[in-house]
């Protein structure tokens, strides 16, 4: 088999198993596990036999017209490159894993089978943004991925939260895709065709009129898929729905569409500096805003949210100084510890019946209960914390190392200022970064007071994939800089000496200062009532988490969500810690600026259509209403009256007629 085909295979395996899914999951709910793991896993092979055939070399290229549409046609193109092979990997990989980790974690959910097939239908959706060689086709993709988000943030829609979520994340990604859609047909026209190959190769000639208009376009659109500033919000909210989902979208999907369509079309946003510039602000507010917020969050699932935002802010910084290789390579490393975090999250939660860091550290040895989550979670922060060896560490280093590259002259892709910018705030987020991992790798597991309650072992189907995810998450960063520096445009992978050194040292101090302040605050709180706990009921861990997000309160009740005077991020953020924990109060100015405006515009013209529309329509039947009641009255049944109505009527008309005529 030809590797065109096996590529084509790749999406549309998961594609016809999400349309099996719904048509015989509720039927046939026997039908519902296999149909969601089997076609995932035959798609992972299959990229891996892709990719290992790509091998970083010639891109695989293929291209059928779908219809003639004038000037600019679209077509069914497919665009293999190495870091797009490499990318399918990590999306069949992390989407196996969410499959096989859904059916022991939703294994009671009513709805596990409609579930699963928007899951493998998301999976598709991305592999076709990966593969695709024309904007077109690409585009149906990120469409689809925004209402399968949608419907999956929104799973548990039985809750206000998780309805609200959903609605959140369409309506402020779709504010992203329409000037993304305005800034796609401006590429077209100027490029005359959808097609990616085409269209680089005329900005290779200096085809385009506009690249910094074009430039900015698209990237309002990549800030609201890739939840970067302002667009942003929301990511944090979309945790209502089940953890697996968060992983998917995290890890493999949603949010690495944006930041592979930059570094797909990197030309495009190099032919501006201005672009490149604004990249790499919004890049830089992404980082440190993200990297405080998620210091203040008690949500254990929104202190990982809002480290996505920050660690896609440093692909997108990459990108800012125009390492394409850089940036893909933390979205690959990313993607591995990211997609473990959430998942051993989602057992933690499970085991301590609540999503609170403030509820974990006031139990004792939850870590004891969670063997599995507490070993591979662990790794997952440590790669987070960008500490060697662990992936995280090779991964971001390679970022600040093309930030400093460019800052200092080294390289001339980009502008210094965004050299500076990206490299400040890097380094600024490293910090944070090792802060918040260590402030939620203590409170969850370094908890005292009373026991934690036990459930016995997780599903294996839960336990087995967190040590799979494990193994990337420890050893890929190593492996790619050394092997695979063919597979990104052949750039250096390997960390610069300068800031290997700083990034690290940074990463320390925030560890050992957050561990100081929590040793402090901890000895401050011995004296402070912890109040009683009590173990939630056995149950699905699906449905221990929808009772979390439905209640805030499912099992401890107040003492759960109270202030919790053991917590370094207090002390450590001081008088901004209660604006860090709202997100920086962007959603009341979103609301202010935005929302109410449109609420007063709806009441408007709620008011207009029911008083004065209404009024004219209501008065048009009111009028032959009168006229009928009028003439009823004179329909008295009396003869004589009607005979002498009719005479004086023809002496009217005579009268009448004789006046005329006379005037006449």
């Amino acid at each position: 088999m030809t590797t065109t085909t096996l590529a084509v295979l790749v999406p549309l395996l998961p594609f016809l198993g999400a349309a099996a899914g719904l048509l015989l999951g509720r039927t046939t709910p026997g039908f519902a596990r296999p149909l969601a793991v089997l076609p995932t896993l035959a798609s992972l092979v299959l990229a891996v036999v892709v990719a290992l055939r790509q091998g970083g070399g010639q891109a695989i290229t293929a291209a059928t017209e779908l219809t003639p549409t004038g000037s600019v046609p679209i077509e069914l193109a497919l665009d293999v490159d190495g870091f797009a092979a490499l990318v399918v990997v990590l999306v069949t990989v992390v989407a196996t894993c969410v499959q096989v980790y859904s059916t022991g974690y939703l294994r009671e959910d009513p709805r596990y089978a409609s579930y699963a097939a928007l899951v493998s239908l998301f999976t598709s959706a991305m592999l076709l943004v990966v593969y695709s060689g024309d904007l077109m086709v690409l585009l149906v993709g990120w469409e689809i991925m925004g209402i399968c988000s949608y419907f999956l943030v929104g799973h548990y829609w039985e809750t206000p939260e998780a309805r609200a979520a959903s609605i959140k994340a369409f309506l402020v990604t779709k504010l992203g895709d329409v000037p993304f859609l305005i800034g796609l047909f401006a590429l077209a026209t100027d490029a005359g065709s959808f097609r990616i190959t085409k269209i680089l190769g005329t900005v290779a000639s200096g085809g385009l009129d506009h690249p910094t208009v074009i430039a900015l376009l698209l990237l309002a659109g990549v800030a609201g898929k890739s939840a970067q500033f302002p667009l942003h919000t929301w990511l944090p909210d979309a945790m209502a729905g089940p953890t697996p989902v968060s992983a998917l979208i995290h890890a493999a999907t949603m949010v690495a569409a944006g930041v592979y369509f930059v570094a797909r079309l990197l030309p495009v946003f190099e032919a501006s500096q201005a672009a490149m510039v604004v990249l790499a602000v919004m890049a830089a507010v992404t980082m440190v805003g993200s990297g405080l917020a998620a210091l203040a969050q008690d949500d254990i699932k929104r202190v990982l949210a809002y480290s996505t935002i920050g660690q896609l802010g440093y692909m997108t910084g990459a990108l800012a100084v125009a390492d394409r290789g850089a940036a893909v390579f933390h979205l690959l490393s990313h993607g591995a510890f990211k997609a473990l975090l959430f998942l051993a999250a989602g057992v933690i939660i499970h085991a301590a019946g609540t999503n609170s860091l403030a509820a974990m550290s006031r139990m004792g040895h939850l870590r004891d209960r969670v063997p599995d989550a507490f070993w591979t979670m662990t790794v997952a922060l440590l790669a987070l914390a960008a500490i060697p060896p662990f992936s995280g560490f090779f991964s971001k280093e390679s970022v600040l190392g093309a930030a400093e590259h460019v800052a200092t002259g080294h390289t001339e892709h980009a502008p210094g200022a965004a050299g500076w910018t990206v490299l400040i705030a890097g380094v600024v987020t490293a910090l944070l970064t090792a802060a918040y991992a260590t402030r939620l790798w203590l409170l969850a597991f370094r908890g005292r007071g009373a026991e934690a309650p036990d459930h016995g072992r997780q599903p294996l189907t839960m336990t087995v994939v967190l040590w799979v995810l494990a193994v990337p998450s420890l050893a890929v960063g190593g492996f790619a800089y050394r092997v695979l520096p063919d597979w990104f445009d052949g750039d250096d992978l390997a960390p610069t000496l300068t800031t290997s050194v700083l990034g690290t040292g940074v990463a320390l101090i925030g560890g050992i200062v957050t561990y100081a302040a929590w040793r402090h605050t901890t000895s401050l709180a011995m004296g402070v009532p912890l109040g009683a706990v009590a173990a939630h009921p056995e149950g699905d861990a699906g449905q221990v988490e929808a009772e979390a997000i439905a209640s805030h309160t499912p099992v401890y009740g107040g003492v759960a969500y109270a202030l919790d005077p053991a917590d370094p991020g207090r002390l450590l953020l001081g008088p901004l810690h209660r604006h860090a924990a709202v997100g920086f109060h962007l959603d009341a100015v979103y609301r202010t600026l935005f929302v109410r405006p449109v609420q007063g515009g709806a009441a408007l013209v709620r008011f207009l259509d029911r008083e004065v529309v209404d009024t004219y329509v209501r008065g048009a039947g009111a009028l032959p209403r009168w006229l009928g009641i009028a003439v009823r009255r004179a329909q008295t049944g009396n003869v004589q009256t009607y005979v002498s109505a009719l005479l004086a009527g023809t002496v009217v008309l005579a009268v009448a007629a004789v006046l005329v005529a006379t005037g006449a």
